[in-house]
């Protein structure tokens, strides 16, 4: 791909679990400012890609982030240099309360210095402020995804990495979670995403990369990917 210079650029990557290579030689590129989209089918190697970057899972091949690399920095480390991860699963402290969620999301940071930030991510959310001294575990799906995104903003990050934001809510709050994708876009956070729903992320999305067996099958503007008769029925629900 062509155009700005990459924040992320992960070149021959290589996951195993045990003697299964989850991701073969795998290459893509996040310019600083766009959101790419990364689309393929259940067991494609999309998730071990989200995790291999956050340092989750131990990889081969080489990563570099903002100009440097990534090879033995820990998760904290990359969380340090501006890299958040909301996973698919969303993982909040079901026993503890919204705000105190967000609050966790600032570990690395000094108090004084997230208080600003506590507040913009009410402003995004208001539904967070409402509920703030309520459980993480009592709020419904669309709310919890909410809070996950907004624990991962306070850790200030420059590069968001999104797994599955739309997984088991219903298509308006979809719709609602992919404008605020969009949102963040405008505020300068470049955003990685995974998405099962092709077309709507596709839609909102500067790039495009197709997994396959853990192999990139096809990249190129997201416009392009939408328009490709040959992903239509495997990834786009049909014609």
């Amino acid at each position: 791909m062509t155009g700005p210079a990459p924040l992320l650029d992960v070149r021959d990557l290589v996951t195993r679990y045990g003697r299964v290579e989850a991701l073969s030689g795998v290459s893509i590129q996040v310019p600083a400012g766009q959101i790419v989209s990364v689309i393929g089918a259940n067991g494609a190697g999309k998730t071990t890609l989200m995790n291999s970057v956050m340092g989750v899972l131990p990889s081969a091949g080489q990563i570099t982030y903002a100009g440097a690399s990534l090879q033995g920095v820990p998760l904290e480390g990359r969380v340090a240099r501006g890299i958040s991860l909301v996973p698919e699963r969303r993982d909040l402290f079901a026993s503890m309360t919204v705000q105190d969620n967000l609050q966790l999301g600032a570990y690395l940071r000094r108090r004084e210095a997230w208080r600003a930030d506590l507040d913009a991510v009410y402003t995004r959310f208001p539904r967070l402020r409402e509920r703030r001294a309520q459980l993480a575990g009592t709020l419904s799906g669309g709310e919890q995804q909410m809070l996950a995104i907004g624990r991962a903003l306070m850790a200030r990050p420059k590069l968001l990495l999104l797994d599955e934001p739309s997984l088991g809510l219903a298509p308006l709050i979809v719709r609602d979670i992919l404008n605020i994708v969009q949102q963040l876009r405008q505020d300068g956070v470049t955003v990685l995403l995974v998405e099962q729903n092709a077309r709507a992320s596709l839609a909102i999305s500067d790039q495009a990369y197709v997994l396959e067996t853990g192999q990139v099958k096809l990249s190129g503007p997201a416009s392009a990917i939408a328009k490709d008769e040959s992903l239509t029925a495997s990834y786009l629900g049909g014609a």
